[in-house]
């Protein structure tokens, strides 16, 4: 198994009053040439937004893109006539394909904090989608719970990749197996809070690790913690 660890404390940061930002990868006015991506993830911002602020209409193309709500309550309008309100466990997808415009807003009485991701398509100039679907917390005790597949359902939301997301959301000493192909995949987790420790690497709250070249990684958690899991190609063959 290869691995490469990303501290919190070597994340790229913005602020800009309204909105405060830590970047994982490079983006905005944050670059790092060593920190482009991971595989097919090409954006992994961990993001707060002041009460009645947001972004406003702005455009996108050919690009997955997910939030996942960690706390707060904020508003998606979009181009395909979509209007919703996302709240705290709430996820949400953008398949752009050939273009959308679209807003985010806080538009609840506290700070809004959540996970902005964006994921490179499988094919290019697609229909444009959206989704959103709700996963409360008390659902995923003790277990991986898949919100983001490639494959449809009903009990998670759909992306234009050979990709997969789930949370979890474990006890004290409690430990679990992942497995992934280990033919072009690649698998990246982010702690949300709490610690685990994954071989000989332990990883505190806002650090993540990149592993690939395995068929499987044991999680054993030191804490009563909270994590993310992405399985998505190492690159578009």
């Amino acid at each position: 198994m290869k691995q490469l660890k990303f501290p919190a404390s070597e994340r790229g940061t913005k602020d800009i009053g309204w909105l405060k930002s830590k970047f994982c990868f490079s983006f905005s006015d944050y670059a790092d040439p060593t920190k482009s991506a991971f595989g097919t993830l090409v954006a992994f911002n961990d993001d707060r937004m002041a009460v009645g602020k947001g972004f406003g209409t702005h455009p996108h193309a050919n690009m997955e893109i997910i939030s996942i709500l960690l706390k707060g309550k904020m508003n998606h309008k979009d181009s395909m006539g979509y209007s919703t309100e996302i709240s705290e466990g709430g996820v949400q997808i953008m398949s752009a394909g050939t273009g959308l415009f679209h807003e985010e807003y806080n538009i609840g009485d506290e700070e809004v904090s959540f996970l902005q991701i964006w994921i490179q398509p499988k094919l290019q100039d697609i229909r444009p989608r959206y989704q959103m679907r709700h996963f409360p917390l008390k659902d995923r005790k003790n277990k991986l719970q898949t919100i983001i597949s490639s494959e449809e359902g009903q009990t998670h939301c759909w992306i234009n990749q050979n990709a997969a997301l789930s949370l979890g959301y474990f006890d004290t000493g409690k430990s679990l197996s992942y497995q992934l192909n280990p033919v072009n995949k690649c698998l990246y987790l982010f702690v949300i809070e709490g610690s685990v420790q994954i071989g000989e690497t332990i990883l505190n709250e806002r650090d993540a690790i990149g592993v690939w070249d395995t068929n499987k990684i044991d999680i054993n958690c030191l804490t009563n913690a909270q994590f993310l899991l992405i399985e998505t190609p190492v690159n578009q063959k």
